[in-house]
């Protein structure tokens, strides 16, 4: 974004979401202490129009600048209306959209970063995120080929199918003649898996997310660990500011460990600790004038490489330090009972424990949730003890939170209708026992033993095909469909003998970096003979989530 503001000689920038006047001051702060002419203030439509727009009056108070508003991803009639009320709309050089559907986060992943997409879907009957990631996929295929195959399940997966069918058949006369690069398009909604992001992720990378938070690429690590020795000196000079580290493939090292199970990480940050040790020790060897050019020309890489391992190093010990702890393990525990069909029919003494202790209420709302989806609802009085000793020892203001879980699905009281996840897990292979976390041979090594619902539809999608699954897809939520799109003449992909396909999978709701993992999993098997590109509405965690259904989570939880 920036780099397409500058093309348009804007000297600063404001991104302005309008959450709090503080927050808006703080920016507004930022322009006044310039003397730049330009300011361009990119506003998100959906934020802008659930607040108040405190800082645009700030701003107007700024003259004489010139101010251009772009609205991030579309333009809103409704924004432009509420800056017409304020009487701020004359005061603005230009209003126009900066069209941002997909971001690219690494060489397989693009990511919307649309925060409320689930909620918006499924609780507020929004479709507003559907359409733009229909016009997103349109903007793929404008740069990379029509895709000839859409498999997809569930109803936003339909939706999405639809828009991007009639804006095909709207746009029909401009065709581009670009040979396709993707085979087929797998859209797939949340809905249709909502256990996986409950459950936690037991990546190297899903762990960073669920401890720290993982945010646009980057992390906010404690200082503490990366505490650096002071020049001439014994002693460490203590960092006051969190490490921020940029988290994607460009960094060798994370490439290697990102999707491995942190408890494959130990043995394989030791391994490399031995190659750089061994690559510095090359030193005493270089003995003529060039091997001695070729060592230091080798340095920078070198020292780059020691000081990733450090991090990492660094990381993994902070990791080390909560999934050694007794809670992470009693946690883990009920939650692995509940994915194998333990004790999801009662109420579980860990969860009364841990809402006597006053445990994070994210934490609670998680592990009711994942015994609800697992068991297709709780008995109506365990329902009603859980939401009696939630709301008296968190607050009544939770009641609402606990109706969206409701309407969302996630928690609910068990019907009549018969538990299908038994079957559902049988028939898939979700669970298996004494999972390879070392040396994995299936996906299920992300969860330490279950396999995400959504990668292996996507697995069996690839080979042998659903029509070998059709009544498990029957049991799943929304419909199943498969549609065609009709490539140019003269641009039908003909692969090579060797030669992998393509599936570019589009999860509706958001996706974890533990479904992220299986999908480079199965890309990498030496058999699989299709490679995955994922894309997302967002990329989430089970905290992340279940925070985008609360009506208040802005407050600080307990």
């Amino acid at each position: 974004i920036c780099f397409a503001l500058l093309c348009h000689r804007t000297k600063l920038i404001l991104i302005l979401e309008c959450q709090a006047t503080k927050t808006c001051r703080k920016y507004v702060d930022l322009a006044t202490n310039t003397d730049n002419a330009n300011v361009k203030v990119l506003i998100d439509p959906k934020q802008f129009s659930r607040n108040e727009a405190n800082g645009i009056i700030i701003i107007d108070k700024l003259q004489p600048r010139d101010f251009h508003i772009l609205f991030v991803p579309r333009r809103s009639l409704l924004c432009e209306q509420r800056l017409k009320e304020k009487g701020v709309l004359n005061s603005f050089t230009n209003i126009d959209e900066y069209i941002l559907d997909l971001i690219p986060y690494d060489g397989d992943l693009l990511s919307m970063e649309s925060e409320s997409s689930f909620r918006e879907c499924y609780l507020e009957n929004d479709q507003t995120s559907l359409y733009h990631a229909a016009k997103g996929l349109m903007t793929l295929q404008a740069l990379y080929g029509t895709i000839p195959q859409i498999f997809g399940k569930g109803e936003c997966a339909r939706h999405v199918a639809n828009m991007m069918l009639r804006m095909k058949r709207e746009f029909a006369g401009s065709q581009t003649q670009i040979l396709p690069v993707f085979d087929t398009l797998l859209l797939l909604d949340r809905n249709v898996d909502l256990l996986t992001p409950l459950a936690t992720q037991l990546t190297y990378e899903g762990l960073i997310d669920e401890i720290f938070g993982i945010t646009n690429g980057y992390v906010k690590l404690p200082p503490e660990k990366f505490a650096q020795k002071k020049q001439g000196e014994g002693g460490k000079e203590l960092p006051t500011e969190p490490k921020k580290l940029q988290l994607n493939s460009a960094e060798e090292l994370y490439a290697e460990i990102r999707d491995k199970n942190f408890n494959a990480v130990g043995a394989a940050l030791s391994k490399k600790a031995k190659i750089i040790s061994a690559a510095f020790e090359e030193r005493h060897n270089a003995k003529t004038v060039g091997e001695i050019k070729q060592f230091v020309s080798q340095l920078p890489h070198m020292q780059a490489a020691r000081s990733s391992l450090a991090n990492h190093t660094s990381i993994a010990e902070l990791i080390k330090d909560i999934t050694t702890s007794e809670d992470f393990f009693d946690s883990l525990t009920v939650e692995q009972e509940f994915m194998t069909g333990v004790d999801t029919d009662k109420v579980s003494t860990y969860i009364e424990d841990c809402i006597a202790q006053k445990d994070p209420l994210i934490k609670i709302l998680r592990l009711v949730c994942m015994q609800s989806v697992c068991n297709n609802g709780l008995k109506q009085k365990v329902l009603d003890y859980y939401k009696k000793e939630i709301l008296q020892t968190y607050g009544y203001k939770h009641i609402l939170t606990l109706k969206n879980l409701e309407r969302v699905g996630l928690l609910k009281p068990q019907s009549t209708m018969r538990n299908n996840y038994p079957t559902i897990r049988k028939t898939l292979k979700l669970w298996m026992e004494d999972a390879n976390e070392q040396n994995p041979n299936d996906i299920s090594y992300v969860y330490s033993g279950y396999a995400p619902l959504s990668v292996r539809l996507t697995q069996v999608l690839a080979r042998p095909g659903w029509r070998s699954i059709e009544e498990v897809l029957k049991m799943l939520p929304g419909p199943h469909f498969e549609e065609r799109q009709q490539v140019p003449t003269g641009l039908h992909k003909k692969r090579q003998p060797g030669e992998n396909r393509t599936i570019l999978v589009f999860f509706l709701g958001g996706v974890t970096y533990a479904e992220i993992a299986a999908l480079r999993f199965l890309s990498n098997m030496e058999d699989s003979g299709t490679e995955y590109i994922i894309a997302a509405t967002k990329l989430i965690n089970g905290t992340s989530w279940i925070k985008s259904l609360m009506d208040s989570p802005e407050e600080n939880l307990p």
